[in-house]
């Protein structure tokens, strides 16, 4: 099953800081979860300035379930960088997979 997740960072003035704080970690996750087959493409979300906002994941994983344990354990969520977290269930077509 596919799942679009989307991570909305905190707006406040130490936002940002967060973020590079727990960057290292996350991007070691997503890098274990892309060799892994769980992640199809990632990317940071860009605000007017140019600087991350948030993230967009597409998962392959067996269910919801395991995507919302991805979700309670992610650097981004652990170390308040994403304030919001949406999850929806998609169809990436083979083309890309």
């Amino acid at each position: 099953m596919n799942f679009l997740v989307t991570g909305y960072d905190f707006t406040d003035e130490n936002a940002l800081d967060r973020r590079m704080n727990a960057r290292e970690a996350h991007m070691e996750n997503i890098v274990s979860m892309k060799e892994k087959g769980e992640i199809l493409y990632a990317a940071a979300m860009l605000n007017e300035a140019g600087e991350m906002c948030g993230s967009t994941i597409i998962l392959e994983m067996e269910s919801r379930k395991y995507v919302e344990a991805y979700v309670e354990n992610e650097a981004y969520v652990k170390q308040r960088v994403w304030e919001k977290v949406e999850i929806v269930e998609c169809k990436v077509p083979p083309l890309f997979k």
